[in-house]
């Protein structure tokens, strides 16, 4: 089985001091940990500005880039599909970045989709490290094994992740609008019995 240093290559997020300095007009976003989710990706609209210092040199984001989840409970990566501006990923990230000779063979979204699987997710969780704060290491995220299907397949099951999410969209929207049904009938009744 390959795993995902073959195809990818996996760097730090940028190194920030304690929490990440919030400056309106700072010539970059920052993306942190509250601005991410598996389902939605990156919010972009809600990513605060900063000017990345230090001595290391910032790895801007670019389109295609993979962001990696390293810190907590929940381990996951999102694909930017588009990167809004100068951006880079807080230290709670690895950067997930195709080698360029394996661009013909793995999409990057194909490779998010599966290490978002219930097979990587296993796998991460048994290696993960720390007791406070689960964290997974740099070395165990290469050695993470991959499945490449043809790039037609990949696709194929791109659609269909995309079909999903898209349903799980529809079914969250129905859920909240019943909901705000329910306190509607509930707040009539009240006012009706006072």
């Amino acid at each position: 089985m390959d795993i995902l240093s073959e195809y990818a290559e996996v760097r730090a997020g940028h190194p920030f001091r304690g929490s990440v300095p919030e400056i309106a007009d700072g010539c970059a976003l920052t993306v942190q940990m509250r601005d991410v989710n598996p389902l939605h990706g990156v919010a972009w609209a809600q990513v605060a500005r900063t000017n990345p210092g230090g001595r290391k040199k910032p790895d801007w984001l670019r389109d295609g880039d993979i962001l990696f989840l390293a810190r907590g409970a929940r381990n996951f990566a999102v694909h930017l599909e588009h990167v809004p501006g100068p951006a880079v990923c807080s230290q709670y990230f690895f950067l997930i970045r195709l080698l360029p000779h394996c661009s013909m063979q793995l999409l990057p979204g194909f490779l998010a989709w599966q290490i978002n699987q219930e097979p990587a997710q296993e796998y991460l969780h048994r290696n993960a490290e720390g007791s406070d704060q689960l964290s997974i290491r740099r070395g165990i995220l290469e050695a993470l094994p991959l499945s490449v299907p043809p790039l037609e397949r990949q696709q194929q099951i791109l659609a269909l992740a995309a079909a999903h999410k898209r349903e799980q969209g529809l079914l969250e929207e129905l859920r909240k609008n019943r909901e705000r049904e329910m306190q509607g009938i509930v707040r009539r009744l009240l006012l009706a019995q006072a």
